[in-house]
């Protein structure tokens, strides 16, 4: 009886304390989600997004970009967003590979920001990181950026201040890079870019997004309604026959998506910054945050092909490819190319480009970092004492709720996620050699560089959790994941480090000036998962 009333008694207090924390918890949010404390999300008098164009810029070429307000029905609501020349995703922009373009950003949006060119080798003056390589750009104000392409692919645009509201909104675009040799890619019908994005709402609105700081930082945010190019219901029509090539491209501010079309075989042809070594055949692709994914389809019988997210847990639609009537490639009156779909290439250039760095493959380990989050006391309580599932926690932290995989596909933590701000999370990049943790780390490196860095995503953190880790400015291979070592390789600029497992990287350090690497979960970088590495000529 008496162990019976001590259990008793110790599960109202753990109650009672839990209770506390989120009282305390909600009134910082009541007192934090009033009109001035969070962006607006009135849509009176905004003009309506316009369709996404592509842009066709040769070398010397200057264009104009603007930053602005706008609404669009999602959803079946009209909310305020952000977009590039009114359209979102923004315009895509293609140029050939080697080319240097001009661009005049105008910022008439509600939030000071900069233009990252994700992936490019580009100048250190024009990288668009706010108090590194620029000052902010006010509302009202402009900027000009020197853009290079050194090297064929997809790439895409974004803001670096804010993530976390900007992009999420709307402000992304793509590059297409096409290459110097007419035989890099294979033949196709067309070529479609495709960004993957999530939004999230509450009550029918976008849920608010703190003016201060961001919010959601614990787990990002993580959105409740899925969209393909801005759209719920995005639809593309391909005649029978025909040969797609899809440009993917993550702008989620957290969510992985593991990309299929239902019923259709696709080929592996390309990554971050150009091809693969070889071409392979898959079912689906993992594409984290700010990556890129190219592949291949034939759509060789008529129907609706759903484009999905096939995740252990659950399958979502996310568009769907309608094929009707025959491609004019099937007109035997009409002189087209062939396109052979089913053989498997390799791509010289890329093994080319890759053969000098294999002697630096089995080198020791120039460096370590180690992927972990700290927690202020209240949050460390509410982790220690329950789940969303009810489970209670041992040792700490969540250990017990991380995926097989290392990937929270979906919010697990769907109580929590919307509390914590940059007071009371702190991911951390730690280095393992110094203990020295994001903005204090100081490496630094000369251009001719090949550096082989482990990152590691620490099991024992109060919240493991997947992290995509980007690094500006340079390009790098990823040669080993969690001890096995990749056998096809592709020029990466981003890397998904599931949790409890290592990759190993090798840095090509060919680019000279101050660069950024961090976590491209929008939240977790705007709460200081993020350092600079310098780079010398």
């Amino acid at each position: 009886m008496k162990k019976s009333m001590i259990v008793v008694f110790i599960t109202i207090i753990i109650v009672l304390g839990i209770g506390i924390i989120l009282y305390g918890n909600n009134q910082k949010l009541n007192k934090i989600s009033n009109k001035d404390s969070v962006f607006s999300t009135d849509t009176h008098g905004l003009p309506e997004t316009k369709p996404t164009e592509t842009i066709e810029l040769k070398d010397g070429d200057t264009y104009d970009l603007k930053a602005s307000i706008v609404k669009k029905i999602i959803n079946g609501q009209t909310i305020k967003m952000l977009a590039y020349n009114g359209s979102i995703p923004g315009p895509t922009i293609k140029v050939p590979q080697d080319a240097t373009i001009t661009v005049n950003l105008k910022n008439e949006t509600d939030v000071e920001t900069t233009l990252h060119s994700h992936g490019l080798r580009l100048k250190n003056a024009f990288d668009g990181v706010p108090n590194i390589t620029q000052m902010l750009i006010k509302p009202g104000d402009s900027f000009t950026y020197q853009l290079t392409f050194p090297d064929a692919g997809v790439y895409w645009y974004h803001p670096h201040f804010r993530q976390d509201y900007a992009q999420e909104l709307g402000l992304y675009g793509n590059f297409l890079v096409t290459p110097k040799d007419p035989t890099y890619w294979n033949t196709v019908d067309k070529e479609v870019p495709l960004f993957l994005d999530d939004i999230s709402f509450e009550n029918g609105r976008i849920a608010s997004f703190y003016k201060k700081s961001a919010n959601h930082t614990l787990m990002g945010r993580f959105g409740n309604i899925m969209l393909i190019n801005g759209e719920t219901d995005y639809t593309i029509p391909v005649k029978k026959g025909e040969v797609i090539r899809f440009y993917l491209t993550n702008s989620a501010n957290v969510r992985p998506f593991n990309f299929t079309i239902n019923g259709v075989r696709m080929k592996l042809v390309g990554g971050d910054s150009g091809a693969y070594e070889k071409e392979e055949w898959v079912d689906a692709v993992t594409i984290a945050p700010s990556e890129r994914v190219i592949v291949e389809a034939l759509f060789d019988t008529t129907g609706e092909f759903l484009i999905q997210n096939k995740t252990p847990d659950k399958t979502t639609i996310l568009g769907k490819v309608i094929v009707d009537g025959l491609s004019v490639r099937n007109d035997p009156s009409i002189n087209q190319p062939d396109v052979n779909f089913n053989t498997l290439l390799s791509n010289q250039d890329t093994i080319k480009s890759i053969n000098p760095f294999r002697i630096y493959f089995n080198k020791e380990l120039d460096k370590k970092i180690n992927l972990s989050v700290d927690l202020n006391e209240n949050m460390e309580r509410m982790l220690g004492n329950n789940t969303n599932d009810g489970h209670m926690m041992s040792g700490g932290n969540m250990m017990e709720a991380t995926p097989k995989d290392g990937i929270e596909w979906e919010n697990s933590m769907d109580m929590m996620s919307v509390a914590p701000d940059i007071e009371m999370v702190k991911w951390k990049i730690i280095d393992a050699n110094t203990n020295k943790k994001n903005m204090d780390i100081d490496w630094k490196f000369k251009v001719g560089d090949k550096v082989k860095i482990r990152i590691f995503n620490d099991p024992k953190s109060m919240h493991p959790m997947q992290h995509p880790i980007h690094f500006h400015g340079q390009r790098f291979l990823v040669i080993d994941k969690n001890g096995e070592k990749q056998k096809n390789l592709v020029w990466k600029d981003t890397v998904l480090v599931p949790a409890g497992q290592f990759v190993d990287i090798l840095l090509d350090v060919s680019n000279p000036g101050d660069w950024m690497a961090h976590c491209h979960i929008s939240e977790h970088a705007e709460d200081g998962m993020m350092f600079i590495f310098k780079v010398l000529n």
